[in-house]
């Protein structure tokens, strides 16, 4: 086989450069440390500042940096762990959830989470789930945002006239979801962009990489609920406990990773 374009093309400058300065990160600099200025740093490792800047986008996006406003350019700390494991089958809302409930609404859902929830996707159709939207946070900073799609049928003693939206409505939903017996959970992971509403409840730009977690929870033989969970992808790190339940997905085919 005869060597491919890519393999003989040299390594950008500033890919480079992000190694070097990320080495830097962990033997020059504290974590919460602002950084110096593009000008001293450009002449520091002897690189144009257009190249400096392509490294620190880079490192941003990696986590390993973060740009505030007012105050510039700090070292970011390690990427909180996240399990996302399902060897703990509870409901949303339930024991010490670290999430916090902000709205609920009744609104059709999208596409894929209508088929997973066997619902139609048609406005027309009556077929509106309640929707509740969290948020988790970490350390006073907001870390994932989610959307939990819960069918009417689900949670059939909600009443109608007890908190119409908002934080109660949403706590009232997640009330009477774990009024039935979960009987397990399945749960996918796949990288994805910011939509508007998330980043900005995230504090990213739209389109920023996030990880977006899935989770469908079956109770009473089928689906019940469907949970999409963005994560902040600089600052999360995704873990899967001793369960060894990664599902990965190719070509259609899916197999367990242990």
């Amino acid at each position: 086989m005869g060597t491919t374009q890519l393999e003989t093309a040299p390594e950008p400058k500033y890919w480079h450069l992000k190694t070097v300065l990320s080495d830097a990160l962990d033997s020059d600099f504290a974590v919460g440390e602002i950084l110096p200025n593009e000008r001293d740093l450009a002449a520091r490792f002897g690189v144009a500042r257009a190249t400096l800047r392509q490294a620190l986008e880079q490192l941003e996006l990696e986590g390993r940096l973060q740009r505030r406003r007012g105050v510039g350019t700090t070292v970011a700390p390690p990427r909180v762990g996240v399990d996302v494991s399902t060897s703990q089958h509870v409901w949303p809302g339930a024991g010490d959830d670290a999430w916090k409930p902000v709205d609920c609404t009744l609104a059709v859902p999208p596409v894929a989470v209508a088929r997973m929830l066997d619902v139609a996707a048609d406005a027309g159709s009556g077929d509106a789930v309640h929707t509740v939207r969290r948020i988790r946070m970490t350390h006073g900073s907001p870390v994932a945002a989610e959307l939990l799609y819960v069918p009417a049928g689900s949670v059939p003693e909600l009443s109608a006239i007890d908190a119409p939206s908002g934080a109660i409505r949403a706590r009232n939903v997640l009330r009477e979801l774990q009024r039935l017996g979960l009987e397990g959970q399945d749960r996918s992971v796949e990288l994805g962009s910011a939509r508007a509403e998330d980043a900005k409840e995230l504090d990213r730009l739209p389109g920023a990489p996030v990880l977006v977690v899935t989770t469908r929870y079956i109770a009473a033989g089928g689906t019940v609920a469907v949970s999409v969970a963005t994560y902040r992808a600089d600052t999360c790190r995704l873990t899967f406990g001793d369960s060894g339940d990664l599902e990965i997905s190719h070509d259609g085919e899916q197999r367990q990773a242990s």
